[in-house]
């Protein structure tokens, strides 16, 4: 198999061609002709179903998860489209309780109308073996967001298959280069590209990948029928942007150890979490079943009087509620509803040189 790098700069490309760019730009077609008086074969006919903009992300994410990749708006759009494609009435699902809030807001309201058994899990678990009794599926996330912490894949896939329920797997924070939940059993495996994937702050988009051909075929269905489709300049500048993943990570978690390391001993901090220290609670499963660690870590200072000091004395953090981009940023998630202490910062290093990152933060500590 060829490299990371090399799969993020040459996935999904097309075959070279004379005095043609190496990247075709992106397809703003809307209709397309027919060739006659009816469509022929394959081809395209319409933008909602399909273009060439999609199909060439589709190929390179789905090699970097290892599935079929369906792509989508946003995030959330993703994950909405793994629900409504995969649940029906009175299912139950298994939901990380810490993991991204956004996720138990719409399964609590946008799909109340199921009637839904909800039982909630901590990502560090335990898993009873009851939790898994009669599951239509199991939602992981994987290192959760925002706490950080780590369940083993592998092991709650084989439970929950041989329970009958389907696996999927929350992969934002890792990354397809950071982990491949696939190849550790799960059935699907679902992003917000918005983060690390996109990595410049500037584009919303999503994806959901499966090895399951099936699956990818209802899942693109859903998304065809609902009009939940990204836009062609987004998905091009998406597919740009692919390249340099694998030089961004290698920036953000070099700078993410070295902040970890400043800030283990600080006074002003307590609460450090990064899965890539040896120390770090999660260490021990997070090694065994990620590729490389991220960028992002998590810390807590006094209060939010004291978060909003940090942001105000840095010169290079900036308060933002996202994270994965080439510019370090901070979010205080308790403004958000998520259950922490009102000083928990979710940190995400950016690609700053790290220097002069861990001095910025260090004196806007101090």
């Amino acid at each position: 198999m060829l490299g990371d790098g090399t799969r993020c700069v040459h996935g999904g490309e097309s075959e070279p061609a004379v005095a043609e760019p190496l990247m075709p730009g992106p397809v703003f077609a809307a209709p397309y002709h027919l060739g006659g008086a009816d469509r022929v074969g394959d081809a395209d006919f319409y933008g909602r179903a399909g273009n060439p903009g999609w199909r060439a992300l589709e190929r390179a994410l789905g090699e970097l998860d290892g599935g079929h990749c369906v792509l989508l708006p946003s995030g959330m759009a993703a994950i909405g489209t793994l629900l409504r494609t995969v649940l029906h009435a009175g299912d139950a699902l298994v939901l990380p309780s810490d993991g991204y809030y956004a996720t138990r807001d719409l399964v609590r309201t946008e799909l109340s109308e199921l009637n839904l058994d909800v039982r909630e899990v901590p990502t560090s678990g335990p898993f009873p073996p009851e939790v898994f009794d009669d599951a239509r599926l199991v939602l992981l996330e994987t290192p959760s967001n925002p706490g950080l912490d780590v369940c083993d894949i592998a092991e709650l896939a084989e439970r929950a298959h041989a329970a009958g329920a389907l696996v999927a797997v929350d992969n934002t924070t890792a990354t397809p280069l950071g982990q491949r939940p696939l190849e550790l059993g799960a059935d699907a495996v679902v992003a917000s590209d918005t983060k690390a994937v996109c990595g410049h702050s500037d584009l919303l988009l999503g994806h959901v990948s499966t090895a399951d051909e099936e699956l990818a075929r209802r899942l693109t269905g859903t998304r065809t029928l609902s009009g939940a489709i990204p836009a062609p300049f987004e998905t091009w500048l998406a597919h740009r942007s692919l390249a340099t993943l694998d030089l961004r990570l290698e920036r953000q978690a070099a700078n993410a150890a070295a902040l970890a390391e400043a800030l283990a001993e600080h006074t002003a901090v307590s609460g450090l979490r990064w899965p890539g220290a040896s120390s770090d609670p999660a260490h021990g499963p997070a090694s065994r079943q990620m590729r490389r660690w991220g960028g992002v870590l998590r810390f807590e200072l006094r209060d939010a009087e004291a978060v909003r000091r940090l942001l105000e004395r840095s010169r290079l953090v900036s308060g933002t509620t996202s994270f994965g981009g080439v510019h370090s940023t901070a979010d205080r998630r308790a403004q958000w509803g998520d259950p922490v202490p009102e000083g928990f910062v979710r940190f995400s290093a950016g690609c700053e040189d790290t220097a002069d990152l861990v001095a910025d933060v260090l004196g806007a500590l101090d």
